[in-house]
């Protein structure tokens, strides 16, 4: 019998497990022991580098430096990686950092808008003695250093700390061409630091020369100028390679603070300014005392700029915005710009003077305060705009804003889509018009009566409203919209039952837009300002094509009815007073409820205009209508502007201008000279005509001599005008 507490099976099992164990433990401590006499070595081995004493102090200075600078180089990189993004384009300029010179449609100079600037200039055409100032007062060391100059700063800081007037900047040349092509000016050591960056990087990609001419172009002078030979024109009326010494001296000194030394600034603080960089001149041995003392003794003198003659700003805001687009949309590094544009001074001016005369002295009585108008050539060529009355008070264009309902003179876009839709109509086809109402909204015509049975022609002359409604409800809105926009209007717009009567909110530009598609055979006439845009280095940008192939929109004989249309509205219809004697004018009137726009849209066979009345407040006016004050403008300025012209006719109005003839050919017999419009006075000059005849009746009064009272005498009036 098996003793029961013999367990063999569970001792061998016990020993197995004692042996792992001391496995283990063996095998740690002989990993330990192995540890510690390699670590013994490595000990053993550094010993041999121990330093002790002085020594010992600079290792340790050396090491925390090295530390500390790989940690700043890692903080460096970090901070320089979007000053790298700001080159990654390759573009320095943005659209709205532009200058802009504008020109008429004859060449002449009208205008400008933007920054004034000009890189035009090599640099080997710059006077040799402004490059020099330049260079002495802003970086001697330029051609030197690798953009950053590290003797320049400890100079610049080592001066300041003296408290000295220091007359040379810390930043070397490129660095502040790279903080004027891709940084702002503030003073953090963030933007330093991709400065510096932006610096070395401008080396590497540019040549000095190019660097330095970069700056010359770029760099703020004051004024609202960029560059120095923008800065040259504006100041002293004269191109850079025509400056002196005094004049360079004192554009030199404007890199620092533009501002603070600007001429027309302060002229005092200016001048001292470039009498120190006259000595810069000196001290950096570019000029002898005896060659810059002439400078000294004459200084610069800046123009007056306060005479300028006033320019078609309404315009130019306008034509500004559009370069813009142009410019943005093309890859051209320049900023400065000159633009050939479409606008005649003679036609702004008649433009300007029709409509402010209006409404100086009929507004008060009438409760308008604001107009606007634009007028073109059947093409589509700008020859004036006016936004407002007083762009001093005011640069709010009205002209370009889609803000403003057009009333009745929105029905040709619903009389051309009936001819359009429906062929059977002519504008002698009778409809009726009688009121049909659109759910709960009844339209009513400007009498208050109703009409019954009525002729296209007439409904149109008479400016019914129930007839455009009637049309359409028998077409359907959407059709009326889609026209209009085909036509010129630009803006989006809701289509509600009352789009027939003008429910829509237009611009003046729109509207001839649109109406010149009537005035040049139905083709699509979009209204523009531009025909040629270039750098002012001669590089072409933009150039309009003079014969662009346009859609048809209206077909000839839809033109030819609508022509008719708006020639029986002056005739015999709501526009009466848009008649000239021999020039066939045709249009529409329109006017919205509670009086609060006026308009007159029309045209000849020279010119398109559209003119709007009403105030900026939406206030409605005294029960003007678009056949009043907008027609009285309209007329005045095609009254003005077709004197002494050709008169083209109306395609479809049955009027027979009469012929132009210029009569030269030697031995002819002389034609009778036609009666000509007179020039009309502005209450300007008329004023002054007044206080010269004032001034000479003073004179009589205090004169007893004859002579000087036959000066003024009627009937021997011929040798005494001329002597005066």
């Amino acid at each position: 019998m098996q003793d029961p507490f013999y367990h063999k099976e569970k001792r061998r099992k016990k020993t197995r497990m004692l042996a792992a164990d001391a496995w283990l433990d063996s095998a740690l401590y002989d990993f330990w022991q192995s540890a510690g006499r390699g670590y013994t070595r490595v000990e053993d081995f550094f010993s041999r580098f121990r330093i002790s004493g002085i020594k010992r102090l600079f290792v340790e200075i050396i090491s925390d430096a090295m530390s500390f600078g790989a940690i700043g180089l890692v903080l460096v990189t970090g901070l320089a990686l979007p000053a790298f993004d700001a080159t990654a384009s390759g573009h320095f300029n943005k659209a709205e950092d532009i200058s802009v010179t504008f020109l008429d449609r004859y060449g002449n100079e009208v205008g400008r808008r933007g920054i004034r600037s000009d890189d035009s200039y090599p640099l080997d055409k710059l006077p040799d003695y402004f490059v020099k100032a330049a260079l002495a007062t802003e970086d001697r060391r330029f051609y030197d250093h690798w953009g950053i100059d590290f003797v320049g700063t400890a100079r610049a800081l080592l001066s300041n700390a003296q408290g000295e007037n220091s007359t040379q900047g810390g930043s070397s040349i490129t660095q502040q061409l790279a903080k004027n092509l891709f940084l702002s000016s503030e003073r953090t050591l963030e933007r330093k630091i991709k400065e510096a960056f932006l610096a070395v990087w401008l080396e590497w990609h540019y040549s000095k020369d190019e660097i330095l001419k970069l700056y010359f172009d770029r760099a703020y002078m004051g004024g609202g100028n960029f560059g120095a030979a923008a800065a040259a024109e504006f100041y002293f009326g004269k191109k850079i390679t025509d400056v002196n010494l005094a004049e360079a001296a004192m554009l030199a000194g404007l890199f620092k603070a533009p501002t603070k030394y600007a001429p027309h600034v302060d002229l005092a603080a200016a001048r001292g300014r470039a009498n120190l960089v006259l000595s810069n001149l000196v001290d950096a041995g570019f000029l002898t005392e005896g060659q810059v003392t002439a400078a000294r003794r004459n200084p610069a003198v800046p123009v007056d700029r306060s005479a300028e003659a006033n320019s078609p700003n309404y315009f130019l805001d306008y034509a500004f915005e559009e370069v813009k687009k142009q410019v943005e949309a093309s890859n051209t590094t320049s900023n400065s710009f000159v633009v050939r544009t479409t606008i005649d001074p003679v036609l702004q001016s008649y433009a300007e003077d029709a409509v402010t005369s209006v409404v100086r002295e009929q507004g008060e009585q009438f409760n308008v305060s604001q107009a606007a108008m634009v007028v073109t050539e059947p093409n589509g060529a700008i020859r004036a705009m006016v936004g407002g009355i007083d762009y001093g008070k005011s640069q709010f264009n009205r002209a370009i804003v889609p803000n403003r309902q057009p009333g009745s003179s929105w029905k040709p876009f619903v009389y051309a889509t009936a001819f359009e839709n429906i062929p059977d109509y002519t504008p002698e086809t009778v409809i009726s018009g009688a009121t049909q109402c659109i759910g709960d909204w009844c339209p009513r015509n400007y009498s208050g009566n109703a009409v019954g049975r009525i002729s296209l022609i007439s409904a149109f002359a008479q400016s019914i409203n129930t007839v455009p409604v009637n049309l359409s409800i028998k077409m359907g809105r959407q059709p009326i919209a889609d026209m209009a926009h085909r036509m010129g209007i630009t803006n989006d717009f809701e289509v509600t039952r009352s789009l027939a009567l003008g429910a829509a909110s237009v611009s003046v530009i729109d509207m001839v837009s649109s109406y010149s598609v009537f005035a040049d055979h139905g083709l699509k006439t979009t209204a523009f300002g531009i025909t040629r845009i270039s750098t002012t280095s001669g590089d072409l940008i933009y150039e309009a094509d003079p014969n662009p192939v346009r859609e048809r929109i209206l077909s000839e004989h839809t033109v030819q009815f609508m022509n008719r249309m708006m020639r029986a509205v002056v005739e015999n219809g709501t526009g009466r007073r848009a008649q000239i004697e021999g020039v066939p004018t045709v249009g529409k009137t329109g006017t919205t409820s509670s009086y609060r726009d006026a308009w007159f849209c029309g045209f000849t066979g020279n010119y398109v205009a559209a003119v709007w009345l009403g105030n900026d407040d939406y206030q409605p006016t005294n029960k003007v209508t678009g056949g009043t004050l907008p027609t009285v403008v309209w007329q005045k300025f095609m009254a003005y502007a077709h004197t002494n012209i050709e008169i083209k006719p109306v395609d479809g109005v049955d009027f027979q201008p009469a012929p132009f003839v210029i009569a030269n050919a030697e031995g002819a017999t002389p034609l009778a000279t036609p009666t000509e419009r007179p020039p009309s006075l502005k209450p300007e000059a008329a004023q002054k005509l007044l206080e010269v005849a004032d001034r000479l009746k003073q004179a009589l009064e205090s004169s007893s001599d004859p002579k000087a009272e036959a000066a003024l005498d009627p009937e021997p009036a011929a040798p005494a005008a001329q002597s005066l």
